[in-house]
């Protein structure tokens, strides 16, 4: 399977480029532009499973690094003994922090598993985020990363992978230059009658992770 490339706006049907697709893996890539003796850079990647309403049914649907609880292995294809967080309905494990955005040997910075059978029946479309950590979550209590945005990243993508096959279906890599904002809502899967799209979306905000968490809570 050849994989397509989107833009800003473009919708995706991944039901129809991958009849029966069930578990997908959803990777997220980026290079800081750090200074030297620079704050440290870390960037989280988060979704919000939301329903008609447009606001998760329960704070379990925000997954995010703070919920990290050990859930069921999706195909053994989680690392074991590493917590990672777990939605209410089994479908959605959530990323390990990565927070230095190196990555090696090709691979995605952070990463998600959804089984999209699993997903409730109250969730009509999952928004996958990417926030930068600022003070005073950030591990260091800097200041400095008060300051830090989008227009500091490089090479900032997300893709969807068939996890079943390994292949990859989708990437859209993100072009916009955001010199304020410090959060993204990067893309989201949504439902159109039994299937499943994706939309790009590359939609900024400022206020970092709690302006998503307001929106959707």
């Amino acid at each position: 399977m050849s994989s397509f490339n989107l833009s800003k706006g473009d919708r995706f049907s991944l039901s129809k480029a991958a009849p029966g697709l069930s578990i997908v893996k959803i990777g997220m890539g980026w290079n800081p532009n750090e200074e030297q003796g620079g704050p440290e850079f870390d960037l989280d990647v988060s979704a919000f499973s939301i329903g008609s309403d447009f606001k998760i049914p329960s704070d379990s649907y925000f997954t995010f690094y703070g919920q990290l609880r050990m859930g069921n292995k999706i195909e053994d294809k989680i690392e074991k003994g590493l917590f990672r967080p777990l939605t209410e309905d089994g479908a959605i494990i959530g990323a390990i922090d990565d927070p230095d955005g190196t990555r090696s040997n090709g691979d995605d910075d952070e990463d998600m598993f959804i089984d999209l059978t699993k997903v409730s029946h109250k969730i009509e479309q999952i928004i996958i985020c990417c926030t930068i950590c600022k003070y005073p979550h950030d591990n260091k209590k800097d200041h400095r990363t008060l300051a830090l945005n989008f227009g500091q990243v490089n090479e900032c993508y997300i893709r969807i992978v068939d996890e079943s096959s390994g292949s990859e279906i989708l990437r859209y890599d993100l072009k916009d230059q955001y010199i304020n904002e410090d959060a993204l809502e990067f893309g989201r899967l949504f439902r159109v009658g039994d299937t499943w799209e994706f939309e790009a979306m590359g939609r900024a905000h400022t206020g970092s992770l709690q302006t998503l968490v307001d929106m959707y809570t």
